[in-house]
């Protein structure tokens, strides 16, 4: 099942932290069925685990999952008696959370985490010459695939290792329990980097070469592996503020106000809903003319997978209008 939550009242560039937390509260509970959303939460994640909330602030500031959301899941699962120093924000960049507001300051008694670390000076590496993210890294878990790419001093940083295999984040592996995936609803092209691509690219090494041949296989075969597929609980996509074109970086021309939640356990159902809201914004501004025949092709490779649902006929969406 996957709620969407619509409230036009959030039209502007700033967020209504009391209109966010009464669409997820509204949410939770019509996705559980559970008569409290305290009650909601704990159907999901329980008080003694390390949730891990992931993001994606790859974007920045302009079209980052916003900060404003995360604090009204952060008091949801406070409520549910899951305490502060039980959950950690993570990515897979540390630096480019900082960036996009999730501080310290901004979240105090939070954990954060990130695979790919600098240090106070800005440097990757350590007095040796070792990357730091080395040690962010479970090389007991891997993504092989067969294809590699050649990194420069600049970028291998931000890939950690070349080669054919792109290592799991110990994050996922090792320091959380339950994930509850944060991204945003944006496009990448004619398809969509929403839960899947969220969870894919954000856990693993070695992304470049993905990128080049492997884009759909990565977003549906990453999330099959355990340290994904069995502690990932829920997915709560921010479609407040989203993209339909320029994606997945930001361009503030196609920035647009969806004021949308989408809320549900299957990540692929949640994408092919999401695909569905993205793909008929492009066609209204008809920077597409029909849907692409590989806009979908990582959601069918999942749904194969037996991921979750992909056929939006199979898919029980509740629409729930808040204004």
């Amino acid at each position: 099942m996957v709620q969407l939550l619509n409230d036009n009242a959030i039209v502007n560039d700033t967020f209504d932290v009391m209109a966010l937390h009464v669409m997820l509260a509204k949410g939770m509970l019509a996705l559980t069925g559970a008569p409290e959303v305290r009650e909601a939460w704990r159907m999901l994640v329980a008080p003694n685990e390390i949730v891990g909330i992931k993001v994606n602030p790859v974007a920045g500031k302009l079209l980052s999952t916003s900060p404003e959301l995360v604090h009204v899941i952060i008091r949801q699962l406070e409520a549910a008696g899951i305490p502060k120093k039980n959950i950690v924000l993570w990515d897979r960049r540390a630096f480019e959370m900082t960036e996009a507001g999730f501080t310290a300051e901004a979240f105090p008694g939070i954990k954060f985490a990130g695979t790919e670390v600098k240090d106070e000076k800005g440097s990757f590496y350590d007095a040796e010459g070792r990357q730091y993210s080395e040690k962010m890294i479970d090389k007991d878990w891997y993504y092989w695939a067969d294809v590699e790419d050649k990194y420069d001093a600049e970028t291998l940083p931000y890939m950690i290792n070349e080669g054919k295999f792109s290592y799991f984040s110990r994050i996922c592996t090792k320091d959380v329990d339950c994930i509850i995936n944060v991204p945003i609803l944006k496009n990448a092209g004619p398809t969509v980097t929403i839960c899947l691509k969220n969870l894919a690219y954000g856990a693993i090494t070695n992304t470049g070469r993905l990128h080049k041949q492997l884009w759909a296989e990565t977003c549906a075969e990453v999330p099959a592996f355990p340290p994904l597929r069995d502690k990932v609980v829920l997915n709560i996509v921010d479609g407040i503020r989203g993209c339909y074109q320029g994606g997945p970086a930001a361009d503030h021309k196609y920035i647009c106000n969806f004021n949308t939640l989408l809320v549900g356990t299957d990540p692929v159902a949640v994408d092919r809903v999401g695909y569905d809201i993205i793909l008929k914004k492009r066609l209204e501004e008809k920077i597409q003319k029909e849907e692409s025949a590989k806009g979908r092709r990582f959601i069918d490779l999942a749904e194969d997978m037996k991921l979750g649902v992909g056929d939006l006929s199979k898919i029980a969406l509740e629409r729930i209008l808040l204004t």
